[in-house]
């Protein structure tokens, strides 16, 4: 089934996810974040990685509604959230969430907030999270960096504000 404008008049689907942070959010058992051989956030133990990406028009509300989700989310095993858990999140800020594929063989990143706007709206998600009680750890904003995990279930989930 395809779900295009001629399936659905009236319904614009890019304007409907136009405006959404995205995040992946993995349960894991360890995981560390590293840049030029530097540790810059690990954890080991029960808890999260959140890739996450703002879009275009992205708003600080849509960042807090997404840590919102990030701690209430009962991913962890025993159906308990990272907030019940007091388990650590590790934060990692991603604009190829935003990569789109569906032209050619080169993505675009047109939808992808510039780093000025995205960069305080990944912050303010980190900030969010901390607001709660948890420990985040953060990779490096505009970094190129390596993320070592491991997956536990494996549980992973594309989640939007």
């Amino acid at each position: 089934m395809s779900l295009d404008g001629a399936d659905h008049p009236g319904i614009n689907l890019d304007k409907a996810r136009a405006g959404d942070m995205r995040a992946v959010i993995q349960r894991v058992t360890q995981a560390q974040c590293t840049t030029d051989g530097r540790e810059l956030a690990s954890l080991t133990g029960e808890g999260l990685v959140v890739l996450v990406a703002a879009g275009r028009g992205d708003t600080p509300s849509q960042a807090e509604t997404l840590a919102r989700k990030i701690a209430e989310l009962k991913l962890l095993r025993g159906d308990r959230s990272v907030q019940e858990a007091a388990a650590p999140v590790l934060l990692i800020s991603q604009f190829t969430l935003y990569g789109d594929t569906r032209k050619g063989r080169k993505p675009s990143w047109s939808k992808a907030a510039p780093g000025a706007e995205a960069e305080p709206l990944v912050e303010r998600v980190a900030l969010e999270l901390e607001g709660r009680g948890l420990v985040v750890g953060r990779g490096q904003f505009g970094a190129d960096m390596r993320v070592s995990l491991t997956n536990d279930g494996p549980v992973t989930l594309i989640v939007e504000t």
